[in-house]
């Protein structure tokens, strides 16, 4: 490589920054019961990190436990509360602004933050936050995350900013939601495995 004149290129290693985190008194109201009976019940978050060619991208966010399905996301720069705010925001705007939702995350500084427990209140939902340093109580968020990166992410990551939100936007949007098997939906993907809740739903309805 010396006599070519060519140089290793890597993915540096990633470390979030520290942050100050303010102290919230919010017990574990999921307590791991990650099944639930109808979607926009629980909705839970979480943050992880994209290598975008030059820098580290963070990606958040919100999955509806029902389905598992993916339903606000947001990228950024940034790893703050306007990120986590703006997948929130949309999730609860997508999803028909629905009423007495349980949001579940770890207490990282963005989800234990003022301004998002704020947007909370305006929601009208009511927090939930894991165990410190228990990834367990997130498990769902975080399988997600495995799944993007082990089936989607490139391992050197993406050559840019762009190519990586219209890369994950396709992976969420047209693959998993779409088209990929999960093992919490009988081998459905989640939006079928929604589908056919509302068409049972309906079913009783008219029925009755």
């Amino acid at each position: 490589m010396k006599l070519l004149g060519l140089e290793s290129s890597q993915v540096p290693s990633h470390a979030y920054k520290k942050a100050e985190q303010p102290h919230v008194d919010i017990p574990n109201l999921l307590d791991r019961e990650f099944d639930v009976e109808q979607p926009d019940t629980v909705w839970t978050g979480d943050i992880t990190y994209i290598w975008t060619g030059a820098r580290w991208a963070y990606l958040a966010v919100v999955l509806d436990l029902f389905a598992r399905k993916p339903v606000g996301w947001a990228l950024s720069l940034s790893p703050d509360t306007a990120l986590v705010n703006k997948a929130l925001t949309m999730a609860y705007e997508s999803r028909g602004e629905p009423e007495s939702v349980m949001f579940h995350s770890d207490q990282g500084s963005q989800y234990t933050s003022l301004g998002f427990r704020q947007l909370l209140w305006r929601y009208r939902m009511k927090q939930s936050l894991s165990r410190r340093g228990n990834c367990w109580d997130n498990a769902p968020t975080e399988r997600f995350f495995r799944s993007l990166k082990a089936e989607w992410v490139p391992e050197t990551g993406y050559q840019s900013f762009p190519a990586a939100k219209q890369a994950i936007n396709d992976y969420i949007i047209g693959y998993y939601s779409q088209i990929r098997p999960h093992r919490n939906n009988d081998g459905l993907p989640p939006n079928v495995a929604e589908e056919k809740y509302w068409n049972a739903q309906r079913t009783v309805a008219k029925n009755t």
